[in-house]
């Protein structure tokens, strides 16, 4: 009976570490916190873009990665790629910006 406690004890633990370690960030993967807080970012930078009368947001994609924006799409004028990066930088949370938008 005690090597059968033992065994169940050693394999909750193992399980138990990777559980938690499952939840961890690496440099390519994020945590669960991570995640949830890059759907938010994602979500407001969307939402300022959308709220730009002079951008068609729906043709501009926005992903968020450990804070870091990624701006992808098309613009009607050059002037456009810059103010979509500025509304996205002026957003909480955003720690750097990649501005991979092009003009049509």
């Amino acid at each position: 009976m005690k090597i059968a406690h033992k065994i169940a004890t050693a394999l909750f633990t193992v399980s138990l570490l990777g559980a938690v370690t499952g939840c961890a960030s690496t440099n390519t993967k994020e945590g669960t916190g991570e995640y949830v807080d890059d759907s938010v970012i994602t979500t407001k930078v969307k939402a300022s873009i959308f709220n730009e009368p002079s951008l068609k947001s729906t043709e501009i994609n926005v992903e968020t990665f450990k804070g870091t924006v990624q701006l992808s799409g098309f613009v009607a004028q050059p002037e456009d790629i810059a103010k979509a990066g500025n509304i996205a930088r002026g957003v909480k949370g955003v720690t750097n910006v990649k501005n991979d938008i092009h003009v049509k």
